[in-house]
């Protein structure tokens, strides 16, 4: 890469057609705001510099893009693509390099599509943009070439002539080209159209009137879908689904029914793990060689250890560290608790703000009563205890190492080492109740 290189990310548009309050690039795809992919592509693709432009009605992509690292330009009023990229000339001051506009409500783009656009300026030419080819072209801007493959200009559907319509090669709308040469060509736009905007469009045949070179870079339909509404929304998500599912196969998991399964746009996975049918990834889970996910499980904010089990039916919340060959089994809940090596939480329980030591097993319908209405407190279950079935374990406790509680106890102190806690009530049998009580229910129904 031998210029350097920046991005402006044109995110000022509303997006009616979302009927939402957000604005449209704030929406996620697997987590994520999509803005904050095309931020991310611009970064993997080697930007320097990035803009974000936004909106006075969005003003929320303007704290985004500040969060994500970027600089921030305003259009106000919107009027046009072209006048959108110009919002950013401030902010791009100074820079010499390749400039790359780009859109926060593509999210699919890869790194290696962008980096084929900057190539082409590499390889000499002025102006680069990125084409594809739709099933149906429709009202896409048709990219006319000349016979030596040469892009001469871009034209809109509602101005293309017969024999332009048939021309399949379309705009996606992303440009390259090196900065100064962008901006100076964009003062040169006007606005003499039926909608008065600038259009950035039209770069491409001011550089060809100079004399200067503009070529069309194919790319993939499926990766420049824009997101307008919300079915865009949904196809952008499945499509991505689909990449990553394939991705997580290619890379050593093995997934018994990919399209049940739902990662995030962070999901991290290690080899020879399983991953049974109708799991979600939530953000920011990592998940180590070996480790089995059965079904139904929800996964958030957590680790899962070389050779763990988690599953079926289980959900695992923020800050849940489940330890090398643990289980975490059917209808368990895990938030913000450690699980050391071969610990066992199997079946119905809850397990909060707690540090589960190595070979523990905590009986079924075990909590961990952590919260007191005011604050979280830590519960403590030391090396191979064990815990009786249906457990209350009221923090701030622990628990012993090799201690155990009985059956059904409610554990308010500390339990030594080796020690068994009994904190349950003695039971007391009444004997012949149950048959007094049967005859008065009786007849009380029958006066009734």
């Amino acid at each position: 890469m031998s210029q350097s290189r920046a991005a402006v990310i044109l995110a000022a548009g509303l997006g009616t057609r979302m009927r939402s309050s957000l604005p449209k690039c704030l929406h996620p795809v697997a987590g994520r705001p999509m803005v904050e992919w095309t931020i991310a592509l611009a970064r993997d693709s080697g930007a320097d510099r990035i803009v974000t432009v936004y909106g006075d009605k969005s003003r929320q992509v303007d704290e985004a893009g500040q969060k994500a690292g970027t600089l921030t330009a305003l259009q106000d009023p919107p009027l046009g693509t072209g006048h959108a990229v110009l919002a950013a000339k401030d902010a791009m001051a100074g820079f010499d390099g390749f400039a790359i506009v780009l859109y926060g409500d593509t999210p699919l783009i890869r790194a290696e599509t962008v980096e084929r656009v900057f190539a082409a300026l590499e390889d000499g030419a002025s102006v680069a943009v990125l084409g594809f080819e739709p099933d149906e072209p429709g009202a896409y801007g048709r990219l006319i070439e000349s016979e030596n493959g040469d892009l001469l200009r871009i034209v809109e559907a509602k101005d293309a002539s017969a024999d332009e319509l048939k021309v399949r090669l379309v705009n996606s709308g992303v440009l390259a080209a090196p900065a100064p040469l962008l901006f100076e060509l964009l003062g040169e736009v006007t606005n003499d159209n039926a909608n008065k905007e600038y259009y950035l469009t039209d770069v491409v045949g001011l550089a060809v009137a100079r004399g200067l070179r503009a070529v069309a870079v194919r790319g993939d339909a499926g990766e420049v879908m824009g997101v307008n509404a919300r079915a865009d929304l949904a196809e952008a998500t499945r499509v991505w689904q689909v990449r990553r599912r394939i991705e997580a196969m290619r890379d050593g998991a093995s997934l018994q029914a990919p399209e049940t399964v739902h990662f995030s746009y962070d999901t991290k996975l290690g080899r020879d793990i399983v991953i049974e049918p109708n799991v979600v990834f939530g953000p920011g889970v990592t998940v180590e060689d070996g480790a089995v996910i059965k079904a139904f499980s929800h996964l958030e904010g957590c680790v899962i250890r070389t050779g763990a089990q988690v599953g079926p039916y289980a959900r695992l919340r923020p800050g849940a560290d489940i330890g090398p060959d643990a289980r975490i089994g059917n209808f368990v809940e895990v938030k913000k608790s450690r699980f050391g090596a071969g610990a066992k939480a199997s079946h119905l329980s809850y397990i909060g703000d707690a540090d589960v030591g190595a070979k523990a097993n905590i009986g079924a319908g075990t909590i961990t009563c952590n919260y007191d209405g005011f604050g979280k407190h830590q519960t403590v279950i030391g090396e191979g205890a064990f815990i009786g079935s249906n457990s209350s374990l009221v923090a701030p406790v622990t628990i012993g190492n090799g201690a155990y509680t009985g059956s059904g106890g409610v554990v308010t102190d500390n339990v030594p080492d080796d020690a068994l806690a009994l904190g349950r009530a003695k039971q007391v049998n009444k004997d012949g109740w149950a048959t007094r009580f049967r005859a008065a229910m009786t007849k009380r129904k029958t006066e009734s």
